[in-house]
């Protein structure tokens, strides 16, 4: 059973039956299902009852294999990820971040092959680091649509283009894969964490100490992305649009941030 909304936000009125029965259901009473939330996310310039799903709460919520959380990128990523939760005889909800803007994006496609032989990957490196990834130095590592601005942007620049990995699996993490795909960097110096939400929201608190773990000794661990804030997005097309500007730019480099990188704990500051 598939349940869409029209508005990631209008999961919020459903966060209790969320609460109560999927996250907790297995626990509390041995109960759980194959039930699919397809939740519209991704900052497109609207309002921030129109960008964000939560993300952060499902991933706070997610513990002992209770759900699986994901977010693809390409209609066979999406085609193989509805197929598996079909035939997994492991029942878990699932939860799919589904972006509006990639319906009909010309780069968000897929080949036939790719959805007739293809397979569901937790992890997509990025197809233009062959040849040369034990040169890159800096890794740059998202999830969702922002994975299409940041290429957008990338391809302007033929030299010293950082690689972009798409982290299509979010619970249960998939750390072999992402192993492997680090594996291919030898020459790392930086991994970046980029999201759109805040720095309080989306994945950031979930990945920060995760990625750390991965990263090879001397890696520098560091996050792009909206500073903590209260509501999900601006509401307004011109600083939405700075705002996501400026994410890009300093994701690929072109505007590298100074001072310390932020924390789990600067993250999370003033809750309580």
């Amino acid at each position: 059973m598939l349940w869409e909304a029209q508005f990631g936000d209008f999961i919020n009125a459903a966060q209790v039956i969320v609460d109560q029965f999927l996250s907790a259901g297995l626990s509390k009473w041995g109960l759980t299902t194959r039930l699919t939330l397809l939740l519209p996310h991704g900052y497109e310039g609207q309002g921030p009852e129109h960008s964000s799903a939560r993300l952060e709460r499902f991933l706070q919520l997610a513990a002992e294999g209770n759900i699986r959380v994901a977010n693809p990128t390409t209609p066979a990523q999406y085609f193989h990820l509805l197929r598996r939760q079909a035939r997994r005889t492991r029942q878990r909800p699932l939860v799919v971040m589904t972006p509006k803007s990639l319906l009909r994006l010309p780069l968000a496609s897929s080949r036939l092959e790719e959805l007739s032989q293809g397979r569901w990957q937790a992890v997509l490196d990025d197809p233009t680091s062959n040849g040369r990834s034990a040169e890159i130095s800096r890794l740059v590592l998202c999830s969702g649509k922002i994975y299409y601005d940041l290429l957008a942007e990338a391809e302007k620049s033929q030299s010293d283009r950082p690689a972009i990995v798409r982290l299509e699996q979010l619970y249960s993490f998939p750390w072999q894969e992402s192993r492997e795909v680090l594996a291919r960097y030898p020459a790392l110096e930086e991994l970046v964490w980029v999201q759109e939400e805040p720095q309080n929201m989306g994945a950031w608190n979930y990945l920060a100490s995760k990625l750390r773990e991965l990263a090879p000794p001397g890696v520098e661990v560091g996050y792009v992305g909206r500073p903590e804030r209260a509501s999900p997005a601006e509401g307004y097309p011109a600083a939405h649009s700075a705002e996501q500007a400026r994410i890009i730019r300093e994701a690929l480099g072109s505007e590298r941030k100074k001072g310390p990188l932020p924390t789990v704990a600067a993250a999370g500051e003033g809750q309580g």
